[in-house]
């Protein structure tokens, strides 16, 4: 028999789990296209396939991220682990509003889920103060041991829209 106090804790920690999920922001990505690398004559084809996403908390910066994602008919129907091969590009696109000194020193901003059960590819924001300039960093992970795979790309934080001298 559940008491009450046991009710109630079990409550409370879902509540705070639900705060918990609900703060963290991170960006949802746009796919837009894949590419077939190999043919396979009766299921879906190994691509390579390209998303763009928005940092959530850096307006004026996006990034495009490139993955393999395995064909065949475990790929088609969600079973498949897709390799952990991929690469990050991160440019300014617009001003950043956002002062860099208030940005957390390494956040997560991205996450994608690569197999059905245990592997994920994480971007990461870390700031490099003295640089002005924020890193960010593609990783895969495994549940039983990390993976060495990852990407890096970088993007200065500059003034936008105006030329040497301040000048539009």
């Amino acid at each position: 028999m559940i008491t009450a106090t046991v009710k109630t804790a079990v409550c409370r920690l879902l509540l705070v789990g639900a705060a918990v999920l609900a703060s963290t922001q991170l960006a949802r990505a746009d796919d837009l296209k894949c590419v077939s690398t190999t043919f396979r004559l009766l299921s879906p084809n190994d691509k390579v396939c390209i998303s763009a996403f928005d940092d959530p908390k850096v307006p004026g910066v996006a990034c495009h991220i490139s993955q393999a994602r395995t064909g065949g008919y475990k790929g088609m129907v969600g079973l498949a682990e897709d390799p952990s091969r991929f690469s990050i590009a991160c440019r300014q696109i617009g001003p950043i509003s956002v002062d860099v000194g208030t940005l957390p020193e390494e956040e997560q901003v991205y996450s994608e889920r690569t197999s059905i059960f245990f592997k994920k590819t994480h971007v990461f924001r870390v700031v490099d103060r003295k640089r002005n300039t924020l890193v960010y960093l593609a990783i895969s992970d495994k549940i039983v041991n990390g993976s060495p795979q990852n990407s890096i790309s970088t993007v200065p934080v500059m003034p936008w829209g105006t030329l040497a001298g301040g000048k539009p």
